[in-house]
């Protein structure tokens, strides 16, 4: 399954193509729906932030997905999450999609607007592992097995 292509602007102001200008060989993507999806996504924070520290080319992302709407309330809605989140890292890493969001949840196999979702995506756009909801240890084996498969083999002659 692919990411579908989208575009979205950083709490940096900075607009972005996907899954174009993710910076990771492998993203891991924290897709919420409404404001309190906020807790399931910092459940997730401190492994995805030891992850980032400890890995060569692992970034994570929040995308918070938002239905289309007029440029006017786009910036009033971006402004306030800007004023809310005053850590310039996490602000770079938040990008808010306008879009339809039913398009792009069927795009992505994602059934309900009820819970998180957190999508592992290389850079190509493939989505190489997928989960929903609030922070496992299960979850986040579940994560790491895959991470660790992802891993490129170093002097073994494997492509």
């Amino acid at each position: 399954m692919q990411f579908p292509v989208v575009t979205g602007t950083n709490l940096l102001r900075r607009k972005l193509r996907l899954p174009t200008d993710f910076e990771g060989e492998l993203n891991l993507l924290f897709i919420p729906f409404y404001q309190w999806h906020q807790a399931l996504i910092d459940s997730w924070a401190p492994l995805a932030a030891e992850i980032e520290r400890n890995t060569a080319g692992f970034r994570f992302y929040e995308l918070p997905v938002i239905q289309r709407m007029n440029p006017f309330a786009q910036t009033f809605i971006n402004e306030g999450m800007r004023a809310g989140i005053p850590n310039s890292s996490t602000r770079e890493r938040t990008i808010t999609l306008y879009l339809d969001k039913t398009t792009f949840r069927e795009a992505l196999g994602l059934p309900s607007e009820d819970t998180i979702y957190a999508l592992l995506v290389d850079r190509q756009g493939n989505i190489v592992w997928k989960t929903q909801g609030a922070f496992s240890p299960e979850k986040g084996q579940a994560l790491l097995a895959t991470l660790q498969d992802r891993q490129p083999a170093t002097g073994h002659g494997h492509a």
